[in-house]
């Protein structure tokens, strides 16, 4: 890739759920921005995503303690990737898994392990510097009731049932709904989605969220 050339899977910041999270939400500062790429999206589907909910109170089970998580399956949409652990880069914003690997799945290391209370955060590329799919590109196509399961360090499996799809505009990101916690142990998935324009890039995230409701 030529010095300078930016793209959709280049850097995609996403804001850790963590105590640095918390102050940039107290100071209304916390965006999710998409990279740049120069050739057209591969599709648009993400564009059209809706959101649709579920019973917030129902009962879940108890929570894992922390282990690293492994594996990331989504049946639904055949998903079976490798996670790895991301961190922050310069700016405080934490790292999607590097573009030669665009079918992984980032985890945010230093927030909530899946399965453990709180809400842990997984990010991932919709598409690649040359247009090919990335692990979430199929991600607006999921709907409430799917399952996530997430193989985790200690041999433990965490599963979460889908009880929400959302398109946020990232002007208007709602970093409180996202990547606050409820004290229970939930998950959101995070991509890239909406209108895409050569020069600001995608328009908007598209955010699943989800809440554990087995373990085996």
């Amino acid at each position: 890739m030529p010095p300078g050339r930016r793209t959709s899977a280049s850097r995609d910041p996403f804001v850790p759920a963590s105590l640095a999270l918390a102050a940039a939400l107290t100071a209304g500062a916390v965006l999710l921005i998409c990279g740049v790429r120069d050739v057209d999206p591969p599709h648009r589907r993400a564009a059209q995503a809706g959101s649709a909910s579920a019973d917030l109170t129902r009962p879940t089970v108890r929570p894992l303690r922390p282990a690293d998580p492994v594996r990331l399956r989504i049946a639904a949409i055949g998903v079976d990737a490798p996670m790895t652990r991301v961190g922050l880069d310069a700016a405080g914003a934490p790292r999607t898994p590097p573009p030669g690997k665009p079918g992984f799945a980032g985890w945010y290391g230093d927030g909530t392990a899946p399965g453990s209370a709180g809400t842990a955060i997984a990010t991932g590329h919709l598409d690649t510097p040359t247009g090919g799919p990335g692990v979430f590109y199929d991600l607006s196509a999921l709907t409430e009731g799917a399952t996530i399961e997430i193989s985790r360090a200690d041999r433990r499996t965490a599963v979460f049932t889908v009880r929400a799809v959302e398109l946020h505009d990232r002007k208007k990101f709602p970093s409180k709904k996202v990547y606050g916690s409820s004290g229970r142990p939930e998950l959101r998935l995070i991509t890239c989605g909406g209108g895409y324009t050569k020069r600001t890039g995608y328009l908007s995230n598209l955010v699943v969220y989800a809440t554990l409701t087995a373990v085996t």
